[in-house]
């Protein structure tokens, strides 16, 4: 049972008493909610942001002479004729066989941005299927199952927002052919809006204004969770880490798998080259020798359009957001082990609804209040020996992020059907330029999930499918 009094007097000392200045006039269960949501909050912590965001008036900045491009192994133009890209899969292929590789999905978002009603993951992108971002990565997880000869457990992470109707979703749909001990479900942490003068904010006299830590919270989520100690009593010690919104990830690629094992590294990631200097992901850098990832609003335009020598751009390494972590670096960091692995929070100014003084509803139409978060990519410079793995855009990254134009629905089908033809087209199947955009067809993960697993199917194939319009290729 939660003690009023105790918690009253712990938001007192830290001069956040306000939180409970409607308490008289809430009933038995709403004042249960407050207790609860008060007791989520660890105080020392939002005090410490406050002296770090908010009352300290230094700043800080990027010195331009410590940031170098980031080093990134290359993508071979035929992996099969590299040694060391053949090595790693080799390597790769013996962890995942063996049972040391758990799925982890960041799928805490709703699917505002896209004009959908609901949990991100259960929104539909199978072009002739209508299958969710769900499903895709339950497919591809099930066929790696198949081919390893393995139970990969699956982590996915939900937010308090979504995760009853998460939960829901897979138990509705049995869990995509899943074993359903093997799909796990960890809800984000959350941290408490305050307003520009540290104080923490009411969303109304019964609530709380929390939002969820970011996706560097991911570390936390498995910690509090039971996530790191269920993978410990399973021997997973590897980490596949994505996010729930690009639905041609590789969900448990051996190659990345085995580099991250053959460099020892606590934490490796993935990069595309970038389509230009403008475009808005992150960017991998080398910041006084560690590996670090600046965004790209705070990364200075001298060095976003700087070029070397044949023309390229030098800092053209972009962040996808898909990463292998090491068990044990993740638990350290989840737990905060000491001040070296303390994550960093982010300050962001935001329009958050809150109430007047007079209790009434207020929505501000500019900046008001301040959440904090974490980024994952802010573990890379405190991980040992960090990689960073070249894979090309069109094999890997084609997000769901807004629901027109760049990074739309209409832009991630058509770079999945250009997937598909390009797979094709690689074992001879003719197309007619003018064509390709008019046949829609669909190949799912429990056929082929890569172009090596494609080209073994397909070729095994005795009678093979006429590829016409509305095609759906399974099993």
């Amino acid at each position: 049972m939660l003690d009023y009094n105790t918690i009253k007097e712990k938001y007192s000392e830290e001069n956040q008493s306000h939180v409970f200045q409607y308490w008289d006039e809430l009933s038995s269960p709403l004042r249960e909610k407050l207790l609860l949501q008060a007791s989520e909050i660890d105080l020392n912590e939002v005090s410490q942001l406050i002296d770090e965001h908010i009352t300290c008036e230094e700043t800080h900045s990027l010195e331009l002479s410590k940031i170098k491009p980031a080093q990134f192994i290359p993508r071979p133009d035929k992996i099969e004729a590299d040694k060391s890209w053949k090595s790693a899969i080799e390597y790769g292929i013996e962890a995942i066989s063996a049972g040391r590789v758990a799925a982890f999905t960041v799928a805490g978002g709703q699917g505002t941005r896209l004009g959908f009603d609901g949990p991100k993951g259960t929104f539909p992108v199978g072009i002739v299927s209508d299958k969710t971002l769900f499903q895709i990565f339950s497919e591809k997880i099930l066929a790696a199952n198949r081919r390893y000869n393995c139970s990969i457990p699956w982590f996915i992470m939900t937010s308090h927002a979504n995760n009853n109707q998460t939960v829901d979703f897979f138990e509705k749909n049995n869990y995509f052919g899943l074993n359903k001990n093997t799909v796990n479900f960890v809800i984000q942490g959350r941290m408490p809006s305050v307003d520009k003068n540290g104080k923490i904010m009411l969303q109304n006299k019964s609530t709380i204004s929390m939002s969820p830590d970011g996706h560097g919270g991911s570390f936390r989520a498995l910690c509090r969770s039971g996530a790191i100690k269920q993978m410990e009593d399973l021997n997973c010690d590897i980490i596949s880490y994505f996010q729930v919104d690009n639905p041609i990830v590789h969900c448990i690629d051996p190659a990345f798998i085995g580099f991250h094992l053959i460099n020892n590294s606590d934490m490796s990631s993935k990069m595309v080259k970038k389509v230009d200097a403008s475009e808005k992901v992150g960017i991998f850098t080398d910041i006084d020798n560690r590996t670090s990832v600046i965004e790209y609003s705070d990364m200075p335009d001298a060095l976003i359009n700087e070029r070397d020598n044949s023309g390229e751009l030098l800092y053209q390494a972009g962040s996808i957001a898909i990463h292998i972590i090491s068990r044990d670096f993740a638990k350290k960091i989840g737990h905060g082990d000491s001040e070296i692995f303390r994550m960093p929070f982010h300050r962001a100014d935001k329009k958050i609804n809150t109430i007047a003084a007079d209790g009434s509803d207020y929505k501000p139409k500019q900046p008001n209040g301040i959440k904090f978060e974490m980024f994952v990519f802010d573990a890379l410079p405190i991980a040992k020996n960090p990689i960073v793995l070249e894979t090309l855009r069109q094999d890997e990254f084609s997000p769901v992020k807004n629901a027109e134009g760049s990074d739309s629905l209409k832009t991630c089908q058509e770079d999945q059907l250009k997937q598909w033809i390009a797979w094709l087209k690689s074992v001879g199947v003719n197309f007619h330029e003018n064509e390709d955009t008019k046949i829609k067809f669909e190949i799912s993960p429990l056929f082929a999930d890569s172009f090596s697993s494609f080209k073994t199917k397909w070729e095994s194939l005795l009678n093979k499918p006429e590829i016409v319009d509305g095609l759906y290729l399974e099993n």
